[in-house]
């Protein structure tokens, strides 16, 4: 169905970040439908849980916080994390009554009359005072361009299309990454393939110990000093290093996870370094990451010079009527929803200062 209308607010996006907005503002007595809508483009609820690999079960998660007011209890650790986390949101949309509106593409936010901005989607336009983005990464993923990439005979995947270690049987799999999805992808493989080579810009970091609330907060806070100065955010990963459980203990003993430094170059049937070395493959998979998913923000001219939105907790500094949520130091679930409530008091606070005085 065809909408369109004006409300106070309009969230873009229900993943976790999008739905702690969503229940913050029915919190605050903001109502669904009358003063904000959640437009997400999913075809289900999930976010991007829900286009995860199926041998990523709920066990292999780091991290997964709650959406705030529902627990999520009793979870199977060896469900797929999709079906787990897509169920969990399901519900807590239907319990907090969020209403959230699906499948709706955003094309772009524009200004529009009287200080409000102009949503436009694919099921029509929304006139708003405030806007909550929330679009994550998951549809932007990030594919590094290396000398010789288009002469590879073999297959090249983003870790957005990988299914599962089964298809890699009997093959020979270079793995650029050194995050956590690329060394879950070389510790699956590993049993399957034939040979795998890890490569990696940097050589990776593994972290020793309980990661403390001490610890977390340093990580966020080097995060957050990027966006504060419009510079493209780097995940809070990239600067707390990647736990050392009991899986990448094993897999570096078992020679899995040994790392080579990045190729230089891309050849028909491989990869090559300068020095003469050269690994044959059949398929490259790049596990390197995402970058935010700000496209349809662009007709509001947020980006800095540096290639980032610049941003003051959650609020554009260059537009106080929009708040990114899920984003830099808030792009992990116990960011997001801190991040909610921070945006949805804000929000609050400006709807409030606009209001015409009393006579």
């Amino acid at each position: 169905m065809n909408e369109s209308g004006e409300v106070e607010v309009v969230v873009i996006g229900a993943g976790q970040a999008g739905l702690s907005s969503a229940h913050h503002l029915r919190r605050s007595g903001f109502a669904p439908d009358r003063d904000f809508v959640v437009l997400d483009h999913s075809p289900a609820p999930g976010g991007a849980w829900q286009f995860r690999w199926p041998s990523l079960t709920y066990g292999k998660v780091h991290g997964m916080h709650a959406l705030p007011g529902m627990e999520l209890t009793d979870a199977d650790p060896g469900r797929p994390s999709a079906e787990v986390i897509g169920e969990y949101f399901d519900r807590y949309e239907r319990t907090f009554d969020l209403r959230v509106r699906r499948p709706v593409d955003v094309r772009a936010v524009r200004e529009g009359d009287g200080g409000r901005l102009l949503v436009e989607t694919s099921d029509g336009t929304w006139s708003t005072r405030a806007l909550i983005n929330a679009t994550g990464t998951w549809d932007r993923p990030f594919w590094p361009r290396h000398p010789g990439q288009e002469t590879f005979r073999g297959r090249q995947l983003h870790t957005a299309q990988y299914a599962g270690p089964e298809e890699f049987a009997g093959q020979r799999v270079v793995v650029v990454g050194g995050g956590a999805s690329g060394t879950q992808h070389l510790l699956e493989l590993a049993p399957y393939a034939a040979a795998t080579t890890w490569v990696t810009r940097r050589p990776p970091v593994f972290r020793e110990g309980p990661f403390d609330q001490e610890a977390g907060r340093a990580a966020v806070a080097l995060v957050e000093e990027r966006v504060r100065q419009g510079l493209p955010p780097r995940s809070v990963v990239s600067v707390t290093g990647l736990p050392l459980n009991e899986a990448v203990r094993q897999g570096l003993a078992d020679g899995v996870l040994d790392r080579q430094p990045m190729f230089d170059r891309i050849t028909p049937d491989g990869v090559a370094w300068d020095d003469g070395r050269h690994v044959t493959a059949d398929v490259i998979l790049w596990a390197t990451g995402f970058r935010p998913a700000l496209d349809h923000l662009r007709p509001l001219r947020l980006r800095e010079p540096g290639g980032g939105i610049r941003v003051e907790g959650t609020r554009a500094v260059s537009d106080p009527r929009v708040h990114l949520v899920g984003y830099g130091p808030s792009a992990s679930t116990i960011g997001a929803n801190r991040a909610g409530r921070a945006a949805v008091r804000d929000i609050t606070r400006l709807l409030a200062e606009d209001q015409p005085a009393a006579a």
